[in-house]
Formats: structure tokens, sequence, C-alpha cells
């Protein structure tokens, strides 16, 4: 059984060692072409809600300490409590899905979606006038290219939208979990899957706490820079 462990470990760190490689690739490209278009990409990242940035980062952050903490039921053998840090670790997932799904919505509604994703809803945002206050609208500085603001867009959503897909998996993986646990499946013995799994979902958080900053923060930093 320990072996079964061991090995069912290192699968998972070598899986997730492939993911580091996959969003590396997205991560260089927003390097990259944050270097080339810095005040195209600190515009696009004002118009972004830090707010609902922050309570996502938060709730994520929770959800670690609930996943870790049924992993640590499951192997003191406290079966009620596991259902219900696994129960709260899904309500916490769920809750951040639902919070991205408004910003997602709020994109859609100011036409912030790039390319032809939709077809009949162009990325064609409107843009703000000197002294216009609308938060709806696009708020640049003078000489900043729309092109350059729409690649800010699609490594927004490249980025976010498979983050969302791996926490998608992921709460696929803790309603199979709490109904195994339910039925009596884990024991101190044997509580692989659990651990196993509260790694994907720590890697998951982790790379969210990366996000947050690069894509939510990046126009503030700049602009307290500049000024």
């Amino acid at each position: 059984m320990e072996q079964q462990r061991e090995a069912g470990t290192l699968g998972m760190w070598v899986f997730l060692v492939t993911e580091i490689m996959f969003f590396g690739a997205l991560f260089l490209a927003y390097t990259i072409y944050r270097y080339k278009y810095p005040e195209a990409f600190a515009a696009a990242s004002n118009h972004l809600d830090i707010r609902l940035g922050a309570i996502n980062t938060v709730v994520l952050i929770v959800s670690s300490f609930t996943m870790a903490m049924a992993v640590f039921s499951t192997q003191v053998g406290g079966r009620r409590n596991s259902i219900i840090f696994l129960l709260m670790t899904f309500v916490l997932g769920a809750t951040f899905l639902g919070i991205k799904a408004v910003e997602y919505h709020d994109k859609y509604r100011d036409h912030l979606i790039p390319g032809q994703l939709i077809p009949g809803h162009p990325f064609h945002p409107e843009v703000a006038k000197p002294g216009d206050t609308d938060e709806h609208k696009l708020h640049l500085p003078p000489g900043v290219s729309i092109r350059n603001v729409e690649m800010f867009y699609w490594i927004y959503f490249a980025m976010t939208g498979m983050h969302a897909l791996h926490m998608i998996i992921g709460l696929g993986l803790l309603t199979i979990l709490t109904i195994m646990t339910w039925r009596n499946r884990f024991s101190p013995e044997y509580y692989a899957p659990i651990e196993i799994s509260g790694l994907y979902w720590h890697f998951v958080d982790i790379v969210w706490i990366f996000l947050f900053p690069l894509l939510y923060l990046l126009g503030r930093h700049l602009e307290g820079h500049m000024g």
C-alpha cells in the first residue's frame, strides 16, 4: 500500500511538472508582450475588477486550507470531518468559478472578448474620451493602440480560461472523493487519492496566486511607477 502511495505521488508530481511547462509558455508570452506594450497592458489591466480578483484570491487560499484539512482528517480517521472539508473545498471552488463567470460576463458586455471568439460579438470596446469617467469604457493613454490592448485580453482569457478548466477538473475530483469518502473507501492506512488530489488542488491555487498580480495589479503598479 505504501509503495502504491509513493508511486501515485511521484506520478502526480511528474504530471504537475508538465503542467508547469504548459503554463510557463503562457507566462512567457505574457512577459514578452508586456515588455513590448507596457502602457497598453496597464490600461487593459486597469479595466479588470480588482475587487473580484482579490475576493477570488482569498477564496482559493481558504480552499487550500480546507483541502489540507480534508487530507489530515482522512489520515487520522475523521471520516465526517473529511467529508465536511471536501464539501467546503468544493463550495469554495464553485464560488471562484461563479465570480469568474461574472467577470467574463462583464467583458462580454463591454465587447472585450478578443477576436471573433463569439460570433457576432467581436472585440470592439468603447474608448472613453478625456474627462469621461464611465467605468464600462476603456481609458487609454494617448498613442496606445487598441490592438495592443486586445493582445492583453487574448493572454488574459488564455490564462484564466485554462486555469478555470483546471478548476472544473478539480471540482470533478472533489465530487468523486466525497462520494468515495461517504462510502468509507478511505482510512488512515489508505488515503492516497485524497492526498494526491490535494497536490493538484494546491497547484491550481498557486497558479492563481501568480495570475492575480500579473493580470490585476499590473496597471496599478505601472501607474504608481510613472507617477
